[in-house]
């Protein structure tokens, strides 16, 4: 392997004569050396830069070198280190080498048996550097709390690493359940902040009217039931994060509000005349797609600019390949450990059905399925039959359970929707429904597409849940996403229904 023809070094020793001797010896290395006399000398240099060897010698004038071996292993533990002493012991040396030191050089000694001992410390350096190298470049199976090592998933580790430390705002977009929460978490965790608040909020479970008072707070008597003053997130995540989930539920008016915010970082509480000044890092999520909220006119695209800065796409379950078993596993000895079972793994029909299907709830419903099978079995195999019904139908045709379900369900419309119910019926309840309806089938012009029918049943829906459609996908038992890229492919349908 070869040396590096430069390479910076501190030679800590007392001696003026021999501290000239050492700087020759190591120059001719191809070492900048930079040569200081005390200990304290040594800290000071060392709190400014870092180099690449450090000569120290163990007895000096103000502090022994053991103590800033100590402090270089602590604040330092990057800088090779070989300690230098005229009064070698074995034990002393041992004890050098066990506190970190590379190697322990007793004086007099000459230039080559200094240049044997550089050159052997230098190649040490070069090798654990070229481990650590390929230690990051191997595909990580678990990363600030995800678990996967797909990858698509690697991709997603990166980004975090890359804009963990910046305070560039980013947007995170995918599916519900694919954990765009746990990956704010992680850019928080991973970067400068870390020590900071972190605050999250949910756009769209906080009512209109409240959740202007939940970011920027309130003063008493701001509004009815504001009896006292108010912290908002705004005020709790200074100096650390705001994660504004499900960003595209918030309303025009206050969006407005939270650009300037964003622009500026000053606000003023609901009821308040004085303005504030933090210092906020901010995360954004949806299952949404954004720019299409913003074509809509549903997301200000001046907004949309200010927090789209880095943006973060989560892959959907179904296309992170062997990712799924390795959740499972994990998912298994958690659930375990929390309900007192002895599963240990599974039977290889079960992990052929668990990686075969597409799983519409992404990770939220894998921890589902696997936190049912814990608390309804006990074994120490989790086999086929152990999992839900939904997997004893074809596998990988999640939409096969949802869209019979709607169909019924659209026939239903009034008395499901009304009462706020899922309009999830049972396969008896269905078939009973579908026999008593050929009276009907017998007139052509009853008979509308079955995507007709699923659109009529997603859009009363959502317009029962006054047009949030998380919420509406939760009672249909889908995924919010799933009606966005339905509702561009019924423009298309509608479209051909048209020209015919």
């Amino acid at each position: 392997m070869e040396i590096s023809q430069s390479f910076t070094a501190l030679l800590v020793e007392d001696s003026m004569s021999l501290g000239a001797l050492y700087t020759e010896y190591l120059r001719s290395e191809g070492a900048k050396v930079t040569h200081v006399n005390h200990g304290e000398d040594a800290l000071t240099e060392l709190a400014q830069w870092q180099p690449d060897l450090l000569v120290l010698d163990i007895k000096l004038p103000d502090m022994s070198g053991m103590e800033i071996l100590q402090k270089v292993q602590t604040s330092y533990p990057g800088i090779t280190v070989i300690m230098i002493t005229a009064h070698g012991t074995i034990d002393l040396a041992v004890e050098s080498m066990k506190s970190g030191a590379f190697d322990f050089l007793v004086k007099p000694f000459d230039a080559k048996r200094l240049s044997i001992t550089v050159r052997n410390a230098l190649k040490q350096r070069q090798l654990v550097n070229l481990v650590e190298r390929y230690e990051q470049s191997l595909p990580k199976e678990n990363y600030m709390g995800f678990v996967g090592e797909s990858l698509a998933m690697q991709t997603v580790y990166k980004t975090i690493d890359c804009v963990a430390n910046s305070k560039a705002s980013v947007f995170i977009v995918g599916e519900s359940g694919t954990g765009k929460e746990v990956c704010a978490h992680a850019i928080h965790h991973a970067g400068n902040r870390s020590e900071k608040p972190f605050v999250a909020l949910n756009c769209a479970s906080i009512p209109k009217d409240l959740i202007e008072s939940e970011i920027f707070g309130h003063t008493k008597g701001a509004f009815t039931g504001a009896v006292a003053n108010r912290e908002g997130a705004a005020s709790r995540a200074n100096r650390g994060t705001l994660f504004l989930d499900e960003i595209c539920e918030m309303d025009l008016e206050l969006q407005s509000k939270l650009l300037r915010f964003i622009q500026t970082g000053v606000f003023q509480k609901v009821g308040g005349t004085k303005e504030e000044k933090v210092d906020v890092r901010f995360v954004s999520a949806t299952n949404r797609i954004p720019w299409e909220e913003v074509k809509q006119g549903r997301f200000r695209e001046d907004l949309f600019y200010r927090l789209h800065v880095i943006p973060i796409e989560l892959p959907p379950l179904r296309m992170r390949g062997k990712d799924v078993l390795l959740l499972v596993n994990k998912l298994l000895k958690e659930y375990n450990r929390e309900e007192g079972k002895q599963f240990k793994s599974f039977t290889a029909e079960a992990k052929k059905l668990l990686q075969s299907y597409d799983w519409p709830g992404n990770v939220r419903q894998l921890q589902n399925v696997i936190r049912q099978v814990v608390v309804l079995n006990s074994s120490d195999i989790v086999e086929a039959s152990m999992l839900p019904a939904l997997f004893k139908s074809e596998p990988g045709n999640s939409q096969a359970q949802i869209r019979p379900v709607i169909a019924i369900a659209s026939a239903n419309q009034p008395s499901v929707l009304n009462n706020h119910e899922s309009p999830a019926i049972d396969e008896q309840a269905g078939s009973q429904n579908l026999q008593s309806a050929p009276s009907e089938a017998d007139k052509p012009e009853a008979i509308i597409p079955l995507w007709l029918s699923e659109k009529q049943t997603i859009e009363a829906a959502i317009e029962q849940c006054d047009g949030n459609v998380p919420k509406a996908a939760a009672l249909l038992d889908i995924s919010a996403s799933t009606i966005y890229r339905k509702r561009q492919g019924w423009d298309e349908l509608q479209g051909a229904v048209s020209e015919n």
